[in-house]
C-alpha cells in the first residue's frame, strides 16, 4: 500500500482534539485511529506495537544482526487533527495527473487557485489529493502517520542493516498537549524526527518560541447619562489595549523570521472583557521583549483607569529547538543527505509554529521535523501528492539506513 492510500484511508477516520476539554486524549475518537495503527503494526510483524491509556501509540522494530550497537532513531507523528472543518467525515479525492491550473473541490464551491496557491503549477503532472472542499484533509499530520507505517512495512520486508527503529503516534498535538505525557524513556530513542511539516524537501529546527497572553479588563458600569468621568467601559479598554500594540507586526503581516501578535479570540461588555492573544518569535530575546511591552501597556491603563482594570496573565507555551538540535547537528546534516538521495533539493526552513518535537528536544528528545508532502493544512484546501509522499517514505528509509551505520 502506497503512502497515499494509506492517507485516504486515515483521512476518513475522525480524530479532532478539542482544545476545551481537559480530558487525555481531549476527544475519545482519537483512539480509533490509534487501533487501526496497532493492529497494522502487529500485521506487519512489530508485534511490540501497543497504545496506551493516554493514546499513545509506541512500537519498535529490532536492530539487524551486526547493528545491535547503532544510534537508535525515532519517528513521530500525531493522530490528531484540528477541530476546524472537521465536522463531519472526511471525503478524499483524488486527482491523477494534475493539471496545475485551478481545481475545484467536488461541488462545494470551492476552488484550490494558483493565485492563492503559487506553488500549484510545480506539481503538473502528479496525483493531488484533496478532500471535498467541505472538510479537511487530514494531512496534518495523517500524511505524516502514514509515510511512518509504510517505512516500517519497508523495513519489516527488505533485508537492509538498520538499527533499532522507534515509532510513535501521539494525540492532542493540535492543542498543544502532544508531549505532555509522551514517555521519552520508555520510547528509547536517542534521536527522533518528527513528520510534521510541509513539503517533502523540507527540513525545520528552527520553530517560534511561544507564549499565551490572557488579558482580562475589568469595567465600572453606571447609567450612561451620569457617566462622566465614571463609567469604565471594560469593552473600549480592551479595543484600547489592542491599538497601543505596535502596528505591522500580525500574522497577516509578517514572514520568515518575523514574529508577530496574534488576538485569537475577544468577548466584552461594560462590565468585562478578554482578550486572547498567542505570541510567536524565532528570538529569545524578541519574545520576552513582546512580553514586556504587553506588561507595559497593561501598567499604562492600569494607571489611567486605575489599579485592577486590566489583568494580564502570560504562560510560555514551547521554545525554540534550535538551540538543542545545534548539539546534535548530524541530524540536520543526515536530514540533508537523505532527502538529496530521494530525488529533491533539500530546504532548511524556519517553522512558523511548533511541533511537538520542539517540547520533546527540551525532554531529552533531540527531534526536528520534516516535510510530509502536504500543503496548506487546518482549512478545506488542503492537499498532499502521491509522488510527494513517496519521497518522503523514501527519506526516512535513507535516514535509517544513515543512522545504522551510526555507533
Amino acid at each position: 500500500m502506497r503512502a497515499y492510500e494509506r492517507l485516504i484511508k486515515y483521512a476518513m477516520v475522525p480524530t479532532a482534539s478539542n482544545e476545551n476539554s481537559a480530558a487525555v486524549p481531549t476527544t475519545e475518537c482519537q483512539f480509533n485511529l490509534a487501533h487501526i495503527l496497532v493492529n497494522e503494526l502487529q500485521e506487519m510483524g512489530v508485534k511490540n506495537a501497543r497504545v496506551d491509556d493516554k493514546c499513545y501509540v509506541y512500537a519498535s522494530i529490532p536492530a539487524t544482526p551486526g547493528c545491535e550497537d547503532s544510534k537508535v532513531l525515532g519517528f513521530i507523528s500525531h493522530m490528531d487533527t484540528v477541530s476546524d472543518f472537521a465536522d463531519h467525515m472526511v471525503q478524499p479525492i483524488v486527482h491523477e495527473n494534475y493539471d496545475g491550473k485551478d481545481l475545484p473541490l467536488g461541488e462545494s464551491g470551492r476552488t484550490l487557485e494558483v493565485a492563492l496557491f503559487p506553488h500549484l503549477p510545480s506539481l503538473k503532472g502528479r496525483t493531488l489529493i484533496t478532500s471535498d472542499g467541505t472538510t479537511i484533509l487530514g494531512a496534518d499530520d495523517k500524511a505524516g502517520v502514514a509515510a511512518i507505517m509504510c517505512m516500517a512495512e519497508r523495513l519489516m520486508k527488505d533485508d537492509m542493516p538498520h538499527g533499532k527503529i522507534c515509532i510513535g503516534f501521539t494525540p492532542d498535538e493540535e492543542v498543544g498537549g502532544g508531549a505532555d505525557h509522551f514517555d521519552v524513556k520508555g520510547f528509547g530513542a536517542d534521536f527522533a524526527y518528527t513528520v510534521d511539516g510541509g513539503a517533502e524537501s523540507e527540513i525545520e529546527y528552527e520553530n517560534f518560541n511561544a507564549v499565551r497572553a490572557d488579558v482580562d479588563f475589568k469595567g465600572f458600569n453606571i447609567h450612561p447619562g451620569s457617566a462622566k468621568n465614571t463609567m469604565i467601559n471594560a469593552a473600549l479598554v480592551a479595543m484600547e489595549f489592542n491599538n497601543m500594540l505596535p502596528a505591522g507586526e500580525t500574522p497577516r503581516d509578517t514572514d520568515g523570521y518575523e514574529g508577530f501578535y496574534h488576538l485569537t479570540r475577544m468577548s466584552g461588555n461594560v462590565e468585562k472583557a478578554n482578550l486572547n492573544y498567542i505570541l510567536r518569535d524565532h528570538d529569545a530575546d524578541n519574545i520576552a521583549r513582546r512580553q514586556e511591552i504587553m506588561k507595559e501597556i497593561a501598567k499604562k491603563l492600569n494607571e489611567k483607569y486605575g489599579a485592577g482594570t486590566v489583568n494580564l496573565t502570560l504562560k510560555e507555551e514551547y521554545r525554540n529547538m534550535a538551540e538543542k538540535i545545534r548539539e546534535n547537528f548530524h541530524l540536520i546534516e543526515n536530514a540533508k543527505k537523505a532527502v538529496k538521495k530521494s530525488g529533491v533539493e533539500p530546504q532548511v526552513v524556519p517553522v512558523r509554529g511548533g511541533t511537538d518535537g520542539a517540547r520533546l528536544s527540551f525532554m531529552g528528545l533531540p527531534c526536528p521535523n520534516l516535510g510530509t508532502g502536504s500543503y496548506a493544512c487546518h482549512g478545506p484546501y488542503e492537499h498532499a501528492t502521491a509522488e510527494g509522499m513517496d519521497i518522503v517514505v523514501d527519506t526516512l528509509t535513507e535516514l535509517v539506513r544513515l543512522y545504522g551505520e551510526m555507533k
